[in-house]
């Protein structure tokens, strides 16, 4: 949870709440801003791309990682060069896509050895612990006269505290039984034995094969979310130029990301997989486009509790069935999941750069581009909802 918390919460998101500062401040335009995030999300894309062919187990990869993380996060506070801090992000992403792959296929192998895969809500839930944490960080920090740049340094501190923990339990647990995570279940017995499996409903007796719609799906989730979870905290300053009020908006995402994956794992524990990623696209559909009907702050709230909701839920879910259908390389598997999303992240906001050289301004931009996303969403959800009605059918069938 803490190693999620850390790598994805700060790693990839923490430029979220410091933007409309860093803004503030004078340090950074619209321009900037956009070079930043997409220097980020190109980092992931290419640390996806490059997890799965690292010569180093999953837990060293992750301590790595993590230590990265810390370092390139107080850089951030020690110059004012745009340049340095789009490299700096870029780096930060291919941590934090090594951290999620690595941390993914580590948590998910020791909880299914140590039978306990119910608690993978709790690993994942890190991810919306790390947004809320630097969220209220900024939003207490930010105080009149603080400076964006002592934000980034003192961020770096905490999350320096906060990496001893994984870093002393992968010490002590460095690799997860191999018998657990590297024998594919494959057969009609494997198949029964595995859809009785605590906490992996009944999709996990699918055939562990056919991972590439499951890719291509959520590759799509990641156009989808990725405008709202970068752009929500300045569509709410947008409305309200108070940084007491607007700076809410990202807590209240990374509240509403924590316990979603708690509840999803308590009480979702038999359903679907696939048919929990297809409601939770749907919803997150509904969040993307609320504020493009309805430009007001509480409707941004309303989607940030939506797409907050719901985007590690999908993440969860997503991970756990692209596991179960990996067989013998789960690191493989999840690597390729991760640069899908990584591939779709980075279309976002290039879709949206290039709707803004015909539209009015940046709003108008980003609310077609978010139209876009929000119908690939709604195709995705479809799709999965429809595999997974076809594969319950299939079932049903004399054999």
């Amino acid at each position: 949870m803490l190693a999620l918390a850390v790598a994805m919460g700060v790693g990839r998101f923490a430029f979220t709440p410091l933007y409309p500062l860093m803004s503030q401040d004078g340090l950074l335009s619209d321009e900037g801003g956009a070079l930043l995030a997409s220097s980020n999300y190109l980092g992931y894309l290419v640390g996806a791309l490059a997890a799965a062919r690292i010569r180093l187990g999953s837990a060293a990869l992750m301590a790595c990682a993590l230590i990265g993380t810390v370092i390139a996060t107080a850089a951030m506070g020690w110059t004012t060069s745009v340049p340095a801090w789009a490299a700096l992000r870029f780096a930060a992403g291919v941590l934090s896509a090594w951290a999620l792959v690595a941390t993914s296929a580590w948590g998910l192998g020791w909880l299914a050895s140590l039978g306990r895969p119910r608690l993978a809500g709790a690993v994942f839930a890190g991810v919306g612990l790390g947004i809320a944490a630097a969220g209220m960080f900024c939003l207490v920090a930010a105080r009149p006269g603080a400076a964006s740049l002592d934000l980034w340094i003192g961020m770096a501190g905490l999350t320096g505290i906060a990496v001893i923990f994984p870093l002393m339990t992968l010490r002590r647990l460095p690799r997860p039984a191999p018998e657990q995570t590297t024998r594919p279940a494959t057969g009609p017995t494997a198949e029964k034995a595995a859809s009785r499996a605590p906490g992996h409903g009944t999709a996990h007796s699918l055939p562990i094969a056919g991972t590439r719609s499951l890719i291509v799906c959520y590759g799509l989730f990641g156009v989808g979310y990725i405008l709202p979870a970068t752009y929500l905290p300045a569509l709410a300053r947008n409305l309200v130029d108070d940084p007491q009020i607007f700076g809410l908006a990202w807590p209240l995402f990374g509240a509403a990301a924590a316990l979603s994956t708690l509840l999803a794992a308590w009480a979702l524990k038999n359903a679907n997989r696939l048919k929990v990623w297809a409601l939770s696209q749907l919803l997150m559909a509904v969040g993307v486009l609320l504020p493009v009907v309805w430009a007001s702050l509480a409707s941004v709230s309303v989607a940030a509790l939506l797409v907050g909701g719901t985007f590690m839920v999908i993440t969860m879910v997503a991970m756990q069935e692209a596991q179960a259908r990996a067989g013998r390389n789960p690191t493989a598997v999840l690597g390729r999941m991760t640069a899908g999303f990584a591939l779709g992240q980075l279309l976002g906001p290039v879709v949206s750069a290039a709707i803004s050289q015909f539209a009015a301004d940046f709003y108008s931009a980003l609310n077609y581009a978010m139209s876009l996303s929000g119908a690939g969403l709604l195709f995705s959800s479809f799709h999965l909802w429809r595999e997974a009605q076809r594969h319950a059918d299939r079932k049903k069938e004399p054999s």
